[in-house]
């Protein structure tokens, strides 16, 4: 037959008869994991690293949901090694009736087992694992692990070199504890690195603790000799209390509720400010964050607009004859948390970052609905600042309308779009562009004569941009060097965004590598942070590493160096005659002539770029709120506490 020959062709390659099933590769046990780590873990960079920490922390908090464990305990050891305590009920170390092995084997040594799949007296109704693999993908990956499991007055152990067990459980004496402890050292096979981050962990364990109200979680770090405990009654109440700590709050008291609908908990608190103009809304399903959102925060979008509506014209603020207030109208300012916990939560994709189940979106607005009205008229002064900031930002937001029609009918007339400053490059494809954003117009013409005109688009700015974390849209949209920045991204702005339309997928902030410099990027990645996130996000924003050094020997240049140690390395490599080597410090791009400026920081087989990555939005927020809010005393006190870090600090 015709489809049988031309599945069978080898397209005149000799040898195709040979491809028979003797050849293909089944891998076993935990063996896929370890050959394909990125799989099950993402990456093997420190976010891989500390994934592994997420996964066997996620189980004890799995214990505490089901309301067996309120204490946790996770060390850092001084060996670079790993633990974790519980109090809980201690993985199952009875043979199990098919697998003919014991629990605890089972769960660390087999993928898909464990308590998270079925509806069994006992299984976890609540989860938040990898669908459960986490405990076992983590034995994979560590050079060696070792289990014990206190239960029925008895210590049990196990241990694993690189999954695999190297006895089978035994009993080790008498214990009148109860839980599990699972201590883990990674394998420097697999990742880049094996030494974690005290902040990382720390950041994480907080937001657990917030998530999983009267549960104690603690820190240890014990080459430091360091405990940090967590313990939180009030849940996501504490944890908007703990966001809007450095910041200005309309309602003292942030508003909470928690209630049970069909089996689903959905818990939500809610608190304005106005030291920012952006919303700070997270939602979380089974304790895992979901950055894209879904239905749970749908439902509370919907409930949380039409609600201060309802409230805005049943107490006479809002008029019969003015428009509703917008969705972005009662967001300005926002924060607020929403948890959701469900037995069969449905996310998209591995990465568990929306979540799709519909019916929760109906049980979010109904919850939300009720508390908020009821909140409101118990606290008439709060819901009327409330609705007046949400009239102003309705202003604003009309102000902005305005200034982007002004804008677009601009455009329309001129016989050119983009913005007069930008020299773009010939290329049409988006995929193969970028754009160097330059500070001034010395650098820029730098940066005109030395690029590659085929594919590298160059926009100057002006000096330093708006702090966009202190203005409204309808400022933001006056200011010039940014309206130039998203007419030549392409993008939109606001409500117009649209990623399709980005002309370059590479965006790259090129700016003096002194403290001016420093501060205009800052500004920059606030701005793509709070108004382009997408960008952010998609991978899109780059940061180029120009050199602080330049090596001569009279006017040849013999390297460059991006970093003091580089320059001390580079000086002591060369073969006699130091003295007569001359040390040149940029201060600035403009000092760099086209040719040494495209052979350092634009030519793409010999520069660094950095991308940007968010690996977590709760401590960015914080840090962008710190750093250019209107709040002085935080970013004081972030300034005292990370001075002595600081090097090569121009004054």
């Amino acid at each position: 037959m015709t489809v049988a020959k031309a599945a069978t062709r080898t397209h005149g390659k000799p040898g195709g008869d040979s491809y028979t099933a003797g050849k293909l590769t089944v891998l076993k046990g935990l063996e896929p994991v370890r050959r394909r780590p990125g799989m099950f873990i993402g990456t093997t960079d420190v976010r891989g690293l500390h994934h592994l920490i997420r996964e066997i922390v996620d189980n004890s908090i799995d214990e505490a949901m089901a309301g067996f464990c309120d204490v946790i305990v996770v060390t850092l050891h001084a060996d670079g090694s790993m633990s974790v305590l519980d109090n809980g009920r201690g993985i199952p170390v009875d043979v199990h009736p098919v697998e003919k092995i014991s629990g605890l084997e089972l769960v660390l040594t087999t993928l898909h087992g464990g308590g998270k799949f079925g509806d069994a007296e006992g299984a976890y109704k609540v989860s938040g694992g990898l669908h459960g693999v986490g405990a076992s993908v983590v034995n994979a990956l560590s050079e060696l692990m070792v289990a014990e499991v206190y239960r029925n007055g008895e210590t049990y152990r196990q241990e694993y070199v690189r999954g695999v067990p190297k006895a089978p459980v035994a009993k080790t004496g008498a214990s009148d504890r109860r839980g599990t402890w699972i201590r883990w050292w990674p394998d420097p096979q697999i990742f880049d690195t094996v030494d974690h981050d005290w902040t990382t962990i720390i950041d994480r364990l907080r937001e657990l603790a917030f998530l999983t109200k009267n549960v104690s979680i603690s820190m240890v770090d014990e080459g430091r000799n360091l405990t940090y405990t967590f313990y939180f009654e009030g849940g996501i109440q504490a944890m908007v209390r703990h966001l809007n700590a450095s910041r200005n709050v309309v309602n003292a008291k942030p508003m909470y509720v928690e209630r049970e609908i069909n089996g689903n908990m959905v818990e939500i608190s809610l608190q304005y400010q106005n030291t920012t103009f952006t919303e700070h809304v997270l939602g979380f399903a089974n304790n895992i964050n979901t950055e894209e959102g879904g239905a749970h925060v749908t439902g509370f979008r919907t409930a949380l607009t039409s609600t201060l509506n309802k409230y805005a014209r049943k107490a006479g603020i809002l008029k019969e004859t003015d428009p509703n207030l917008t969705g972005d109208d009662v967001r300005d300012g926002l924060t607020a948390v929403i948890s959701v916990k469900l037995p069969d939560p449905q996310f998209e994709g591995q990465t568990k970052t929306k979540l799709g189940n519909s019916e929760v979106a109906g049980q979010v607005s109904g919850v939300l609905s009720d508390a908020l009205m009821q909140y409101l008229e118990e606290n008439p002064g709060d819901a009327k600042r409330i609705i007046e900031q949400s009239l102003t930002a309705a202003r604003a937001r009309q102000a902005a309308a305005r200034a982007r029609e002004l804008v677009q009918r601009k455009s329309l007339l001129e016989s050119a779009t983009l913005p007069g400053k930008l020299a773009d490059c010939s290329e049409r494809d988006p995929q193969f562009c970028e754009v160097f954003i330059v500070e001034g117009d010395s650098a820029g013409g730098s940066a005109k004569q030395g690029r590659e005109r085929k594919n590298q688009a160059i926009l100057p700015l002006r000096g330093k941009i708006l702090n966009v974390e202190k203005a409204r849209a309808d400022k933001l949209l006056a200011n010039e060097e940014i309206k130039n920045l998203i007419t030549a991204l392409g993008t939109g702005f606001g409500d117009n965004f649209t990623l399709e339309k980005l002309r370059y997928h590479r965006i790259i902030l090129m700016v003096d590598a002194d403290v001016d410099g420093s501060h205009i990027r800052t500004l920059l990645l606030t701005f793509f942070w709070r108004h382009l996130q997408p960008l952010v996000h998609g991978g899109y924003l780059y940061l180029a590493q120009p050199p602080l050094y330049a090596l001569k020997k009279g006017t040849k240049v013999l390297s460059y160096a991006y970093s003091d140690d580089e320059r001390d390395s580079q000086v002591k490599a060369l073969p006699g005659g130091k003295s007569k080597v001359d040390i040149q410090r940029y201060k600035g791009l403009g000092e760099m002539n086209p040719e040494d400026l495209w052979e350092t920081t634009m030519d793409p087989e010999r520069r660094v770029l950095l991308q940007v990555e968010v690996s977590d939005a709760i401590r960015a927020d914080d840090i962008f709120d710190k750093l250019m809010g209107s709040n002085v005393e935080p970013r004081k006190r972030f300034i005292q506490t990370h001075a002595s870090s600081v090097r090569n600090l121009d004054v």
